[in-house]
């Protein structure tokens, strides 16, 4: 298996602490594009909304079940992903996982079906880097 980057997006991040599982933390965050491109299509637009919450070893495990999509000029994509992150020393965190798009905008036609890896890292001011390889 190898992997091809097929896009990088750039997004600014807002959290919201939700009540703790056994004295564990929990969040919510709302993620908004500012820039990217995805299969050499221009990103103009890029939410996801996304649960996250601290394991026992101290790692995160999160999802974002089917409620983030992405626009281009001919339509939308919209994705679920799953992934583990783990708190940097910068005050950041950094996430690893897999996501699926479903589209019908003929630019980002070749997401149907794929298995899309991710790495998400989000610097200690919330600015997030997600970049997108396509697992084959």
């Amino acid at each position: 298996m190898s992997l091809k980057k097929i896009g990088t997006i750039k997004s600014s991040t807002t959290p919201r602490v939700l009540p703790a599982i056994e004295g564990r933390p929990k969040m919510e965050v709302t993620a908004v594009g500012v820039s990217g491109e995805l299969l050499g299509t221009a990103v103009f637009g890029s939410f996801a909304t996304y649960q996250a919450e601290m394991k026992p070893g101290g790692h995160w495990q999160g999802e974002c079940p089917d409620s983030g999509f992405i626009a281009v000029a001919d339509g939308v994509a919209t994705f679920s992903a799953t992934g583990v992150g783990v708190n940097t020393e910068d005050g950041g965190s950094a996430w690893k996982g897999a996501c699926y798009f479903q589209t019908s905008a003929p630019s980002l036609s070749e997401l149907n079906g794929m298995c899309v890896v991710y790495y998400w890292n989000v610097d200690a001011e919330g600015t997030a880097t997600w970049e997108l390889h396509e697992l084959s």
